[in-house]
C-alpha cells in the first residue's frame, strides 16, 4: 500500500470510470462485448482497474456506461466481491460522450470526485493527485505526463507547473505532455453544459484551461491502455508476468 497523508482518505472520494464508448478501433472483438470486459491476463480489464483502485484506498465507484453497459453491470455487479461499492449511470437511448455521461452521473458522484478513462491502466500514487487538487484550491485538476508523442499524440502545453494550452485537435510544438487520464473535478464546473446532451470532456477541459481554472499534477509513470490491439496485447503480457510497476 502506498504511504498516505493522514488527512487524505480516498475512501471518501468517488471515482467515475468512463466506460461507455463504442470501441470501434477494437472491432470485431467489441461487436458483442464492451471494451471494459475484454480479457486481459485472464480477467476482464475492468476487474484489473477496480482492483488497482481498491489497493489505492478507493471504495466508491460510479461506472458511466452506454454501449453494452448492461453486460458490464451483469458481470461486475455491486462490487462487494472486490470490496467496493459500485453504482451505474447509463447514457440512455443516446450516447452522451465523455462530458455528457459525467454530467448525468453528478447526482451519484457528489461535489468532488476523480475521473478516469475506462480503457486506461494507471499505476500511480492517487493520494498525491488528490492532495495536489486540494492544495491548488481550483475547481479542477488534470494529471499530465511528458509523452513526447511516444504512446499517443501529445496535447498539452505544460510548463512551470501550469497548463498553458490543451487541445486534442490542433497540436503545437510546445505540446510535449499528454492528458494522462486521471482528473479531479467539482460538480460546479459542469454548470454551463446542458443536461442529457452529448458533449466531450475535452471541451470542458479546454475551457477550464483557458480560464486558468485547471490545476495540474505531473505524473512520472507511463500509462497503459487497451484502446488499441497493440496496447491490449502489451498490457496483457505485462500483467501476466507481473511486470507493471506499481507505486511504492
Amino acid at each position: 500500500m502506498t504511504a498516505r497523508r493522514r488527512d487524505i482518505d480516498l475512501a471518501n472520494w468517488p471515482v467515475a470510470i468512463l466506460a461507455g464508448g463504442l470501441a470501434t478501433r477494437l472491432r470485431p472483438a467489441t461487436d458483442k462485448i464492451p471494451k471494459a470486459l475484454l480479457s486481459v491476463a485472464g480477467e476482464p480489464f475492468l476487474v484489473h482497474q477496480l482492483r488497482l483502485l481498491h489497493s489505492e484506498g478507493f471504495r466508491k465507484i460510479v461506472l458511466c456506461v452506454g454501449y453494452l453497459g448492461e453486460l458490464i453491470e451483469a458481470k461486475i455487479g455491486d462490487g462487494k466481491r472486490l470490496g467496493l461499492q459500485i453504482d451505474y449511470s447509463f447514457d440512455g437511448p443516446t450516447l452522451l460522450g465523455t462530458g455528457g455521461a459525467l454530467k448525468r452521473a453528478i447526482s451519484k458522484l457528489g461535489e468532488q470526485f476523480l475521473v478516469i478513462y475506462g480503457d486506461s491502466y494507471m499505476p500511480v500514487d492517487y493520494a498525491a493527485v488528490v492532495e495536489a487538487f486540494v492544495r491548488s484550491e481550483k475547481p479542477a485538476l488534470m494529471t499530465v505526463f511528458e509523452n513526447e508523442g511516444r504512446w499517443d499524440a501529445s496535447n498539452v502545453w505544460f510548463e512551470a507547473g501550469e497548463i498553458h494550452r490543451y487541445d486534442k485537435k490542433v497540436r503545437t510544438p510546445e505540446m510535449r505532455h499528454i492528458d494522462y487520464g486521471i482528473s479531479v473535478l467539482t460538480a460546479a464546473v459542469f454548470a454551463g453544459f446542458p443536461d442529457n446532451a452529448p458533449f466531450d470532456l475535452a471541451d470542458l477541459y479546454s475551457r477550464l484551461v483557458s480560464e486558468k481554472q485547471m490545476a495540474a499534477y505531473e505524473v512520472k509513470q507511463r500509462f497503459y491502455e487497451i484502446g488499441s490491439a497493440e496496447g491490449l496485447a502489451e498490457l496483457d503480457a505485462l500483467l501476466r508476468n507481473n511486470t507493471v510497476s506499481l507505486p511504492a
